[in-house]
């Protein structure tokens, strides 16, 4: 029986590595795969998902009106699987329970739980409400604690206001706990960026 899948994790967890690791899974017992990533998330380009161990794939780029169900109708895949899953919109998300339940295609989900100020991203929420199965892919925070937060480093320290959506990477985020964030918050405390290494 298909399901929903929603993995998600903090930054730098291997989430997209995962997506990748999947998707070959799935293409050498010879089924077909629909990767997919928002559009919003261009860091390496429209067609393109990359994770930072170095694997990469094409992919299919959906701007926040597509219409999900219809698109997918056009391919017929064994299996859908998207990137950064958190970008797409609440309807989006499901317009992909929708392929799940009538088409009984399994889809994959990726992503970040929460943004910058730890506020859950509207395409985690409504994956929070309508998937199967909620896995967290974990990673750690510098002091060796489970890291949670997405913490944004602007000028060399923790932000707390701004869009809540900047797209970047190690140059402008890192995964933290959250006792590290809230003490580099109320300390003011410099926080060293894992690309500054």
């Amino acid at each position: 029986m298909a399901k929903l899948y929603f993995k998600y994790g903090a930054m730098g967890s291997s989430k997209t590595a995962q997506a990748l690791i999947t998707k070959y899974n799935y293409e050498e017992n010879d089924m077909t795969v629909w990767l997919i990533k928002p559009a919003t998330d261009d860091r390496d380009g429209p067609s393109v998902v990359r994770s930072r161990i170095g694997l990469k794939a094409d992919a299919e780029s959906i701007s926040a009106t597509a219409d999900l169900y219809q698109l997918y109708l056009e391919r017929r895949t064994d299996v859908v699987i998207v990137d950064e899953c958190q970008f797409l919109h609440p309807d989006q998300i499901d317009q992909l329970r929708r392929i799940v339940d009538e088409l009984e295609i399994p889809v994959l989900c990726f992503g970040l739980r929460t943004d910058f100020r730890t506020k859950l991203f509207p395409g985690s929420q409504r994956l929070f409400e309508l998937a199967d199965s909620i896995q967290e892919i974990k990673t750690i925070c510098d002091c060796g604690a489970k890291a949670t937060v997405n913490a944004r480093i602007v000028n060399g320290c923790v932000v707390t206001e701004g869009e809540q959506v900047l797209i970047g990477g190690n140059e402008s985020y890192i995964a933290m706990c959250h006792r590290c964030y809230m003490r580099a918050i109320r300390d003011h405390r410099r926080v060293r960026l894992h690309s500054a290494d």
